[in-house]
């Protein structure tokens, strides 16, 4: 394939480099992956209003998220595995959006640890935080997160229980992988990425493995997520977590209008639409589709980002146009990684900021920061 033009085309690629269990891991929903495809297809749904005859010169994709300037309103999501898709895979992600101008945010489940990132970055990244029966190492991960001067914490609030992925069973998911038939004829026949993972030396999760009582092992990510992850998990935690991290907060995975409602009254500095990527409650409407009467709400109280099916600049320029202050992309940036290592990391952002630069012009716009619903069309 020559130089890759849309994020398609990385997937395309990251499918023949990366070993099936962990493509499969990037690209799956739950059950049935009706909500993951709803994500992707409801964006196609939105058109877009063309106008002509106006100066298009000038034109600026600059923003702010939570108060902090971005390049384009488009962050690096919370991904788990992230290093499985390409050695280093975080550390690489990190420094591919810290040179572009946008936010990384660095998962727990990451396979490197905050401090490996921290290592290779200069500026400010993003930590999300899963909530774990131990409140102690919940601690011992802000504290390591405010050691690292993450500039803003991502609570994730929909995964308190984990949702079914019949790839990931079937595959048999391991970090690292298990040394089974199987899972050497997968690796076998990926021998660039092999040859990257020999020479790191990290292929499980940096953030748990060490610090986490009496963990010395992750063979089972869907066991330890099972026994660990606290279902108990209510508004009322929201307020410790907020307190011990003191700085600007974030909650993931606000779906639904009724607990958009709730999150702003925790104090949060915004949420994200978002259904975990079709991950979890499979038959969930999309994000793009709830995010209107997300905005009409509480946009007026709590500013609201949207992560969940955008695939071009054109699904960010949407979003941005229906309330969204700022996107979020998982599988398009873990394409690029697994394609390409952080040269794909960076391929996927330039994609995105071209076809979102072209587009905002040809809807007669020269600046993202006076983008609104007057360029969808039926809503002007």
């Amino acid at each position: 394939m020559s130089k890759p033009l849309t994020i398609a085309d990385l997937k395309t690629l990251a499918r023949r480099r990366v070993p099936k269990m962990f493509f499969d891991y990037a690209d799956s929903g739950a059950w049935t992956e009706s909500t993951y495809r709803a994500n992707e297809s409801d964006f196609a749904k939105i058109k877009l209003r063309q106008r002509v005859l106006v100066d298009m010169t000038n034109r600026s994709l600059e923003t702010e998220m939570i108060g902090q300037k971005v390049s384009m309103p488009v962050a690096l999501a919370p991904t788990g595995m992230t290093g499985m898709q390409h050695a280093d895979g975080e550390m690489l992600a990190a420094r591919a959006a810290e040179e572009f101008g946008v936010p990384f945010t660095l998962s727990t489940m990451s396979i490197c640890s905050i401090e490996d990132v921290a290592s290779v970055t200069t500026k400010p990244f993003w930590f999300q935080l899963y909530v774990m029966k131990d409140k102690d190492f919940v601690l011992d991960l802000i504290n390591r997160a405010k050691a690292a001067k993450c500039s803003a914490l991502v609570l994730t609030a929909d995964l308190q229980i984990l949702g079914q992925r019949h790839k990931d069973l079937r595959n048999g998911l391991s970090a690292p992988p298990k040394f089974t038939p199987k899972h050497i004829w997968q690796m076998a026949t990926r021998p660039l990425w092999c040859l990257d993972m020999l020479q790191t030396k990290r292929r499980t999760f940096g953030n748990i493995i060490g610090h986490a009582k009496n963990v010395t092992d992750l063979s089972s990510i869907s066991i330890w997520t099972h026994e660990q992850f606290d279902p108990r998990l209510s508004w009322s935690d929201v307020a410790w977590i907020k307190e011990k991290w003191g700085g600007p907060l974030i909650i993931k995975g606000i779906n639904d209008v009724e607990d958009a409602k709730l999150a702003a009254e925790t104090g949060a500095d915004a949420i994200i639409v978002s259904n975990h990527g079709g991950r979890q409650l499979d038959g969930a409407p999309s994000s793009i589709s709830t995010l209107p009467s997300i905005v009409d709400a509480v946009g007026h109280k709590i500013e609201i980002h949207l992560d969940g099916g955008i695939r071009s600049g054109q699904d960010v320029l949407k979003a941005v146009a229906l309330g969204a202050k700022g996107t979020y992309i998982g599988r398009p940036f873990l394409y690029g990684l697994g394609a390409m290592g952080k040269e794909g990391v960076t391929l996927a952002l330039e994609i995105l900021r071209k076809e979102m630069d072209t587009t905002m012009a040809l809807c007669g716009k020269r600046d993202i920061r006076t983008v609104d619903a007057s360029i969808i069309a039926g809503r002007e």
